[in-house]
This record gives structure tokens, C-alpha cells and sequence, in this order.
């Protein structure tokens, strides 16, 4: 294996000469490859990193790396899971990965779910990105008098249910399962509610959540952190969406049972619009803090 280039001082290894036996997916100039340690991503101890950081980072791995065939240059490295309770072993190496991959200069994505998980939902997820991404790059730019072009999640067709609305809504498929759970008397509102902020110097966060019962919710959050790295999306947008694929896992496998009182997840909306000083943007969902 080699190094790829001195614009990233030689620290990131190229795309494997196994790739093409150990490629999960090629898409749009992009060869995925799943499962690597931090050791097949990063050639050698990079600055700034102590002996005993990189023996611990150094073996823990990532779900999926992104390489952009034609140069071999990891694009980013991909990681969906529960986030690691705080102050756990879980979250020391994580905080271990996330330095030695900004001393070797390696993007990452991270996607905290207790509920998705790379085997199920990570290979839809890995080629999203890659289209937003793509869309991101060669779409129309808004120039002088031309309008402003359509957002990657914006373009409308058909969506599953026959209806015309958003076909990149990851959560499409939820809202249609959603409808077809009320007319089977499974939850008590067939409308999937969500919400979305960025933190400050911090993740994009999305919750969404359906009506089982008329005193409570199936609620979903999920976390997106992009390191060095953009989704080609919003992100705080995607999580959303992404918390909706969620709830849509839920209602799937029926696990409806830990649900949250519904006026207990209003004040929980109303403490977080009370934060609004510490997200990017404010806090656009007022109109929720009313049960």
C-alpha cells in the first residue's frame, strides 16, 4: 500500500490493491470498501499523536470508507451506531479515532442511532451521500438573475405511496408505513412529526417521532457529525430524516414499546427551543411547544 500525495503530508494510505475482491459498492466514481481499522486507513503514527493514542486508535475500525476510484484517495470514513455513553471506554476511543484522524487529515461521518446500524441501513446511507454529494457538485449555481436550483432533497417524483412529493426523503417509505399502521389501528395519528438543529461547535441533531397512542410517542434521534467532510444535504436536515428511517425500524418490527409521554416530549421541545442561543440558526419549531 501507498501513500496518496503530499497534500496530505503522505499520512493516508491509497484505496488497497485487494480493493476490487473487498469493494462493497462502486457509484458514481467511488469504490466502498467496509470494515477497515484505523491502521489500513492511516500509513504510520501521524504528529502529535502519543505512542499510547495510536496503539489504542490504531485497532478500532470504521464501518465503510468512501475512495474516489480514479485517485485513490479516501474520500471519508463512515461510522453508524449508538453514541457511546458519556465518559465510557466506548467514548474514550472514539475521541482516540476522531484525533488521529484529524492529525492524518481523514474526513469522517458519523451516524449516532440506537437504533441503525451498518449492516441494515448502512449501505443505502453510503450511497445517498454519494449522490447528494455528486448532485452538490455538478448542479446549477445560482447566479445573477437565475433562480436558486433544486436541493438533492428537494427534487420531486413519485414517490412509493403513487403520490408526487420529495423522492430523496429517506423517510418516504416511514410515512407511507405510518399511514397503513393507523388504518390497521396500530398507532393513533398517521402524520410522522420531526424536528431538526445544528449545535454550536457540535452535531446536527434530528428527532422524529409518530403518535401510538393519543398520551404517546414512538420518538427517534439521531446524530450527525461530519469531520472535515460535507453531505452534500444539510446535515441537520439528513439526521432528521434519518430519525424517521428510524421510527419507520420501529413500527416494522412493532418494538413500540418504550414510548414517551406525549406531554413529557412537548416540555422536552420546549426545553430544547429554550437553547436556541447555543444552534446554528435558532430554533425553527416553536409551533411544537404546545401540546
Amino acid at each position: 500500500m501507498t501513500s496518496i500525495g503530499s497534500g496530505d503530508r503522505g499520512w493516508l494510505r491509497a484505496l488497497p490493491a485487494e480493493a476490487g475482491r473487498d469493494t462493497l459498492l462502486s457509484r458514481a466514481g467511488h469504490r466502498v470498501l467496509s470494515a477497515r481499522r484505523l491502521s489500513e486507513l492511516v500509513q504510520g503514527r501521524p504528529p502529535g499523536v502519543t505512542g499510547s493514542q495510536w496503539t489504542s486508535a490504531s485497532r478500532a475500525g470504521f464501518d465503510f470508507v468512501v475512495y474516489a476510484a480514479d485517485t485513490g484517495r479516501p474520500v471519508v470514513a463512515v461510522e453508524i451506531g449508538p453514541v457511546p455513553p458519556a465518559g465510557s471506554a466506548e467514548q474514550r476511543v472514539e475521541r482516540l479515532k476522531d484525533a488521529v484522524s484529524a492529525a492524518a487529515g481523514l474526513p469522517v461521518l458519523r451516524i449516532g442511532s440506537p437504533t441503525l446500524r451498518a449492516a441494515e441501513h448502512g449501505r443505502r446511507l453510503v450511497e445517498y451521500v454519494i449522490d447528494a454529494r455528486g448532485y452538490a457538485a455538478g448542479g446549477p449555481s445560482a447566479v445573477g438573475t437565475e433562480p436558486a436550483p433544486v436541493g438533492f432533497r428537494d427534487i420531486l417524483g413519485r414517490l412509493p405511496d403513487g403520490r408526487t412529493g420529495p423522492v430523496n426523503d429517506l423517510g418516504a417509505l416511514t410515512r407511507a408505513a405510518a399511514v397503513e399502521a393507523y388504518v390497521a389501528g396500530q398507532v393513533a395519528d398517521p402524520i410522522v412529526r420531526g424536528l431538526h438543529v445544528r449545535w454550536v461547535d457540535g452535531p446536527a441533531q434530528g428527532w422524529s417521532w409518530v403518535q401510538v397512542r393519543p398520551d404517546a410517542c414512538l420518538v427517534e434521534r439521531v446524530s450527525v457529525t461530519e469531520h472535515r467532510f460535507s453531505c452534500g444535504i444539510d446535515a441537520a436536515r439528513l439526521a432528521e430524516d434519518l430519525a424517521t428511517v428510524a421510527v419507520g425500524e420501529r413500527l416494522r418490527e412493532n418494538a413500540v414499546a418504550d414510548l414517551l409521554p406525549r406531554a413529557e416530549w412537548t416540555a422536552q421541545i420546549a426545553a430544547l427551543s429554550q437553547r436556541r442561543h447555543e444552534l446554528v440558526g435558532g430554533f425553527a419549531f416553536d409551533h411544537l411547544c404546545a401540546d
